[in-house]
C-alpha cells in the first residue's frame, strides 16, 4: 500500500511523507496524537496534523532552543520548559551540569506517554530526578511562578489551538516576571519563509515586553519553509556577551548540530530574515 502522511500547513503550504507503519493514533483532550514511520526522517511525531519532531532532525531544534540561553547564562539552576512534551528540550537543558531543577509543563499529558512509548531517544530523560513534570495549561503555570527560573525555553506549538494563549502579550509579561535576575527566556519564533507575518507579530511582541530581544536561526528539513527561527529574550543579558567556554567545549562531544562556532553564527541573520524582523515585505528577487 502507498501510504503517505501530509501536513497542510496553515492553509498555506502542504508536505509529505512516505509512511511505512502507523505506531499510533489517539485523540486527547486536546488534539490528534499520531506516531508514524517515515523513509526519509525515520519516526514522527504529528499533532493535529502538523510535524512536531522527527528522529532524523529534531536534535537541530532542540539543541538550539536550549543550549543558545543556557550558555548566554552565568550559572542556571532552575529551567523551565513551557510545551516540549516529546521531551528533547529537557533532554539538552540536562546536558548542563548547573541544573539542579528541570520543570516540565505540558499541556497534554498522552503526548508525554505516548512519546515515552514510541520515540525514547527524543523522550529519555523524562524520568531523570532533576525532572519535575506539571501536565497543565502553561500560560497559568507561569503566572503562579515569580521570580522563580533562571531560564524559560517556549517549546510550544504553532499560533493555534492549544498553542494559542503562549503567543500573548499577557503570557510574555509573566513569563518576564517568572524569570529570576539574569533570567533568560527563549522562544520559538516560526518560519520566515513560510510564515513572516507571525515572525514579525511575535518579535513586536516580545519588544513590546523583554528589555532584549534577538532572533536566531537555523535550518530543520522536516518544517515548513526549512529556515526556522528562535528569539533570545532577557532583562539584559546578550546571547555573545558571555558563553561558558568549558560547558560548551563538553557539549560539542554530546551535540550533533551544536558547536562553539555555529553558536557565533546563528544570530548572523540573511538579509531577507532581517527584513522580515523588520516588518518589510519579504519580496522577490528582481
Amino acid at each position: 500500500m502507498d501510504l503517505w502522511v501530509r501536513e497542510r500547513f496553515q492553509d498555506r503550504t502542504e508536505l509529505g511523507y512516505k509512511v511505512t507503519q502507523v505506531l499510533h493514533h489517539s485523540v486527547s483532550d486536546f488534539q490528534e496524537v499520531d506516531v508514524v514511520d517515515t523513509v526519509a526522517l525515520g519516526r514522527m511525531l504529528f499533532l493535529d496534523g502538523m510535524v512536531m519532531t522527527s528522529e532524523r532532525d529534531e536534535f537541530i531544534y532542540h539543541e538550539m532552543i536550549a543550549h543558545i540561553p543556557m550558555l548566554a547564562h552565568p550559572n542556571p539552576k532552575t529551567v523551565l520548559v513551557i510545551g516540549g512534551g516529546d521531551g528533547g528540550t529537557i533532554r539538552e537543558v540536562l546536558k548542563h551540569p548547573s541544573v539542579e531543577r528541570a520543570v516540565l509543563c505540558e499541556i497534554d499529558g498522552e503526548v508525554i506517554e505516548v512519546c515515552k512509548k514510541y520515540l525514547p531517544s527524543i523522550a529519555g530523560k523524562l524520568d531523570d530526578p532533576k525532572v519535575e513534570i506539571e501536565v497543565r495549561d502553561g500560560a497559568a503555570y507561569i503566572a503562579e511562578h515569580p521570580n522563580t527560573f533562571d531560564v524559560i525555553l517556549i517549546d510550544s506549538t504553532d499560533p493555534i489551538g492549544p498553542g494559542e494563549k503562549l503567543f500573548t502579550k499577557e503570557f510574555y509579561t509573566h513569563v518576564l516576571a517568572a524569570l529570576t535576575e539574569n533570567g533568560i527566556m527563549a522562544c520559538q519564533s516560526e518560519s520566515p519563509v513560510a510564515v513572516p507575518d507571525e515572525c514579525v507579530r511575535i518579535n513586536r511582541l516580545l519588544k513590546s515586553v523583554f528589555p532584549y530581544v534577538q532572533p536566531y536561526t537555523a535550518c530543520i528539513p522536516s518544517y515548513p519553509g526549512g529556515q526556522w527561527t528562535w528569539s533570545f529574550c532577557s532583562k539584559g543579558l546578550k546571547p555573545l556577551d558571555q558563553i561558558n567556554e568549558s560547558v560548551a567545549a563538553e557539549l560539542e562531544t554530546h551535540c550533533r548540530f551544536y558547536n562553539r562556532e555555529i553558536h557565533k553564527t546563528v544570530f548572523v541573520l540573511p538579509n531577507y530574515v532581517k527584513a522580515v524582523f523588520a516588518g518589510e515585505p519579504a519580496g522577490v528577487a528582481s
